[in-house]
């Protein structure tokens, strides 16, 4: 398909029960609208994670730009998705910048795990998604994902919540109280209106309650304000980002490329998602839309960037529209790149106090372990039969220590790379160990977590494979699945 999109009808928004194919569009200017959505949809998320990770937000956002033009070329326009920051690297980042890591260490470590994702997308794509299956059941699945999300625990306990505590705890309140009060698309942004209210909060006690004596984020304890503009006035309104060259060491690589397991999961369980609400078969592209994740956090991280997924609050803004059309995407990725430009506006994200980090990430962290507990329940995973229950529990636990093993003096495994090693491997020698009984029993788990619910529900949306179930409040959600 080239770029030449159908106008749908008169252009103008679909009557109930239709919808705008991916190959279609409306009007420009309602597409532009509705870029405008996926941008807002997308931008919460795409610059909380780089702050985390301790990367460039304002890169981050442009490189989303650029990341979502890639992939929506290499699957040919079929699959409508926009690409922001991974979640999933959260986890290897903060134990590469624990071990000594700098910014480089990282994006080198991320632009590996990517050159793996591409040739596990390669492999899905000749050899189809049942070899995938059988590596990795959503036992393992799940297990990968929760001592990925647990592991960070300690992060947001001792590095951003001390910063200021009254403020993460407001920030965290705020956050649950939207995600439950509001509806529709503004249920799905409680991140993001969670941390422009904590912003706000924080310029209100800077000029209220004065400064704050506390922990800063090396932590050492100063006086200062919350929230600095300085740096913000220093900034220029347009040019480049600052690119970072990646470096590489196998040891750093190995922290983050667990990230993988929940990508190909993430991915795959979208395209499912974006199959079933444009009624077209998608499974010829499935490796497709791997590998151009892979390639599209390759290309990221080669100048600095951060990692990319496709993103589930997306595919919720194209359930409750109704509007498939990647021209709407192409819009957005265009919106990203320019604001990329902007010097300034990045200035402005990068001084997000650490206190409305704290409140945010209490939130963020145990949703992306309690993913891991999701995807069990969705696919009736039995935890009496040992084959789940030995292995998973051992690697759970060495994932969230972080227990560590000292292999040689130059090289150690720990916390997420050993955890996931242990859940991996070991839950495929306990079922070849394991009585036929026990192995039979496991015929009756259900289907691989790609099929529901995945793990970059992190961000805040509800997938909805069907675009019917959408409410009357806009909140897309499939009865008995989702949440």
């Amino acid at each position: 398909m080239a770029f030449g999109w159908k106008l749908y009808g008169d252009g103008k928004t679909p009557p109930l029960g239709e919808a705008v194919a991916p190959d279609e569009r409306l009007s420009w200017p309602l597409t532009v609208g509705i870029g405008a959505q996926h941008v807002v949809a997308m931008f919460g998320a795409t610059f909380v994670f780089p702050l985390i990770m301790g990367l460039d937000a304002n890169l981050a956002i442009m490189m989303s730009g650029v990341a979502t033009i890639l992939f929506l070329l290499l699957v040919k326009n079929r699959v409508p998705s926009y690409l922001g920051t991974s979640a999933a690297f959260v986890g290897g980042v903060a134990a590469i910048r624990a071990n000594g890591g700098d910014s480089s260490d990282v994006v080198g470590a991320i632009l590996v795990a990517g050159v793996v994702l591409g040739l596990v997308g390669l492999l899905i794509h000749f050899a189809g998604l049942g070899l995938i299956n059988k590596v990795l059941p959503p036992a393992v699945t799940g297990a990968v994902v929760m001592l990925i999300g647990f592991n960070l625990a300690p992060v947001a306990a001792s590095t951003y919540w001390p910063q200021d505590q009254w403020v993460a705890l407001a920030v965290m309140a705020f956050v649950i109280v939207c995600s439950l009060a509001l509806r529709g698309f503004l249920a799905r942004i409680s991140i993001l209106l969670g941390l422009i209210f904590g912003y706000l909060l924080s310029v209100l006690l800077d000029a209220t309650a004065g400064q704050i004596t506390s922990p800063d984020g090396t932590g050492t304890v100063t006086t200062r304000d919350r929230i600095n503009f300085d740096s913000v006035g220093d900034a220029d309104w347009f040019g480049l980002p600052d690119f970072i060259a990646p470096s590489f060491s196998l040891n750093f690589s190995l922290l983050v490329l667990p990230a993988v397991i929940a990508l190909v999961a993430e991915n795959v369980g979208h395209v499912k998602a974006v199959a079933e609400m444009t009624k077209r078969d998608l499974d010829p592209y499935m490796g497709r839309a791997v590998a151009a994740d892979g390639l599209a956090t390759v290309v990221a991280s080669a100048v600095g960037g951060s990692p990319t997924t496709t993103y589930a609050e997306n595919i919720g803004v194209m359930a409750a529209t109704r509007v498939y059309s990647t021209a709407a995407y192409y819009v957005a990725a265009l919106v990203a790149i320019l604001l990329g430009l902007v010097p300034k506006f990045g200035a402005l994200i990068n001084i997000v106090p650490g206190g409305v980090l704290g409140g945010i990430t209490v939130v963020l962290y145990g949703m992306i372990g309690l993913l891991g507990a999701k995807i069990w329940k969705e696919n009736r995973v039995d935890f009496a039969n040992p084959i789940n229950l030995v292995p998973l529990a051992a690697g759970i636990i060495i994932g969230i220590g972080p227990v560590n093993l000292q292999i040689t003096d130059d090289f150690s495994l720990s916390g997420i790379a050993l955890g996931s090693i242990v859940a991996v491997v070991g839950w495929h020698i306990a079922r070849a160990l394991a009585p036929a009984d026990m192995k039979a029993a496991l015929t009756r788990e259900g289907a691989h977590p790609a099929a529901g619910t995945t793990f970059g529900d992190v961000h805040g949306a509800e997938v909805s494979p069907d675009p019917s179930s959408v409410d009357e409040v806009g909140r897309p959600g499939v009865p008995g699945t989702n949440r």
